[in-house]
């Protein structure tokens, strides 16, 4: 089972590019962040054209996340339980495959730094702990169930110092401050593994590089799109990759996609 979230940077702009990396790598499941649509305005006839029903938590200008699946799907949350939240930031689904269940969401968690004539601002950041904690109380539920849980998108969370180019350029960034990458610590102190370092202690694994200055082509990127996976879902892990094939053609996202792949469950393999 192949499994790819990628923050696309707004679905309406990315449609034709994105329809051709679906063909060419063919994920059974694909988490979408950034979709930056309604959800009347989502492109469904051309996803299910290539063989996706689709689930969609749409955001008129901004935010938005969706899951994409060529197996049974259905909704269990729209934003996380329990959090009033007006933003579009977090999908979760169950799919069904071979007779394995998975629980599957996408997220797009705040950025969480202040408006740049604003720079005092401490709303913004506010707001970003305050749905990590909402978050951690809801991934320590999803523990409990008796099936595995797959949580992917963009954390804007770059975890270590050899998560980024240039860790000091960060320092004061919402992005890497200590209470931030506390909380993600926490979540995987409850028992969730990071899949890209779980197969990868030492590569970069950079996901996002920014338009200008020649960071794609220098590699000035950081890693902020992540795979948690629960115990049940890392024993099948068999792979995780970042695929940069998409960021390097015309007009992609500054992000690119993250790619696992798992294996058959004991459950199915029985």
């Amino acid at each position: 089972m192949k499994i790819a979230t990628f923050n696309i940077n707004s679905i309406g702009a990315r449609i034709e590019l994105f329809s051709n990396w679906l063909k060419e790598t063919n994920p059974d499941v694909v988490l979408l962040q950034e979709i930056k649509t309604e959800y009347n305005s989502f492109p469904f006839f051309e996803i299910q054209a290539l063989g996706y029903e689709a689930k969609v938590l749409g955001q008129k200008i901004y935010n938005g996340v969706a899951v994409l699946s060529r197996h049974k799907i259905k909704t269990i949350s729209e934003g996380i339980p329990g959090f009033d939240d007006d933003n579009s930031r977090y999908l979760e689904t169950e799919v069904e495959l071979d007779k394995q269940t998975y629980r599957i969401a996408s997220i797009y968690l705040p950025n969480g730094n202040p408006p740049a004539n604003q720079p005092d601002d401490k709303t913004k950041l506010d707001y970003k702990l305050r749905w990590m904690e909402a978050f951690y109380r809801h991934l320590q539920k999803l523990l409990l169930l008796h099936q595995p849980v797959i949580i992917g998108g963009d954390f804007n969370v770059i975890l270590t110092p050899d998560d980024v180019y240039n860790p000091e350029a960060f320092r004061n960034n919402a992005l890497f401050l200590p209470e931030v990458r506390r909380r993600l610590n926490s979540i995987l102190h409850l028992g969730y593994y990071d899949a890209f370092r779980t197969l990868h202690p030492h590569e970069n694994g950079y996901t996002y590089w920014d338009y200008g200055g020649g960071a794609f082509q220098n590699d000035w990127g950081m890693r902020i799109d992540y795979f948690l996976l629960s115990p049940q879902a890392t024993d099948c892990l068999l792979a995780c990759e970042v695929d940069k094939s998409i960021r390097g053609q015309n007009k992609p996202s500054d992000h690119t996609p993250l790619v696992i792949e798992l294996k058959r469950s004991a459950h199915e393999e029985n």
